[in-house]
Order: C-alpha cells, then sequence, then structure tokens
C-alpha cells in the first residue's frame, strides 16, 4: 500500500466563518492549526475595537494559528457580521461573545482585546470568569488598567505596533505554546 505525503510546508488554514448569538449572526477570520485543530494551544479570541472588525487581527492568524485555533471577530453591527439597529453596548457585545463561545463548545480561552475590544474583554472576563484563562490587553485607558489588576486571570498589558505580526513572540512568550511561525 502506497501512502501519500507532503513536503508542502504545514501552515493554519484560513477560514472565515458566521456564528449565532442574540443579535444574529457573528463573522469571524478563523485559523485553523495545522493538525485540524486537535492536541492544541488554548483556542485564542481576538476582540477589535468597537465600530471596527477582526480583520484588524489579520497578521496574527497565521502566526499564532500555528498551535491554536485563532478567532478574531466582528462584533455585533461591525465588519460582515449582521446589521443591527443600533449599537451594542460593551455588555451586550461580551454577552454576544458569551454566545459564540457555547456555540464553539469552547470551555476556556486565552483573549487578545485592543482599543475598544478591552472594556469588550473586562466585561466578557466578569461575565464569564471561569472561561477566561489569559487576557492581553492592547491600548487599555487608566481605568481599564486598574480593573485588570483586579481580575483573577493573568493579564499582560501591551501596545501592538503597527504590524501587529510584530508583536507574535511576546504574545507566544506570554500565552505559551509552539515555537513562532518562520514562513518559508
Amino acid at each position: 500500500m502506497t501512502r501519500f505525503t507532503s513536503n508542502a510546508p504545514r501552515v493554519p488554514r484560513l477560514r472565515r466563518a458566521y456564528y449565532d448569538c442574540r443579535y444574529g449572526q457573528l463573522h469571524l477570520h478563523q485559523a485553523v492549526p495545522p493538525g485540524g485543530g486537535f492536541d492544541e494551544a488554548t483556542a485564542l479570541l481576538c476582540i477589535p475595537g468597537l465600530e471596527a472588525d477582526g480583520g484588524f487581527f489579520h497578521s496574527l492568524l497565521l502566526p499564532l494559528g500555528m498551535d491554536r485555533s485563532v478567532y478574531a471577530v466582528d462584533l455585533p453591527g461591525c465588519g460582515q457580521s449582521d446589521p443591527i439597529g443600533s449599537p451594542v453596548g460593551v455588555a451586550d457585545a461580551a454577552a454576544a461573545l458569551g454566545d459564540l463561545l457555547d456555540s464553539l463548545y469552547l470551555r476556556s480561552v486565552d483573549v487578545l482585546a485592543h482599543g475598544g475590544g478591552v472594556a469588550v474583554a473586562l466585561a466578557l472576563q466578569q461575565q464569564r470568569s471561569g472561561a477566561v484563562r489569559r487576557m492581553v490587553l492592547s491600548e487599555a485607558d487608566e481605568q481599564q488598567r486598574a480593573l485588570s489588576r483586579n481580575l483573577s486571570c493573568p493579564v499582560l498589558l501591551s501596545q501592538l505596533p503597527p504590524e501587529a505580526q510584530e508583536a507574535e513572540p511576546a504574545l507566544r512568550a506570554f500565552l505559551g505554546s509552539a515555537p513562532a511561525f518562520v514562513p518559508s
């Protein structure tokens, strides 16, 4: 019996998907690890600023998706998620992300939040403290920094560089996972 072997580089598959939440469907930019998602590190949920979309994290999908599923979400009413009448509040956006975690059957996630998404991440941690393992908060204001000191999970306060992929080594060191992605 002949077995097919491929010399192709093992890289994450990038996908887009929609999942139901209380505001219709949420759009995701998703990285699936080369192993198909089995025996991987804790999934990473990326939360952009309010009024932004998950495409902000696109340059991090490949490097961080080498050993974990990465979900960069378009918040309700933003990006390619279903439109809604008026912007949702922070607590409501966090509740929609809770719906997403339920749909994906994720009991535990790491969270990377940027700008206005920091408030949503903090609300998600408050609503589902057992589900958030670690948090990386980029561009947190002083009040958010103070709140982050009282969380039950480890928090890294960071500033994502203009080329977000440059943050990959520091993110990987904090989140814990396989060696850095080296494109061929």
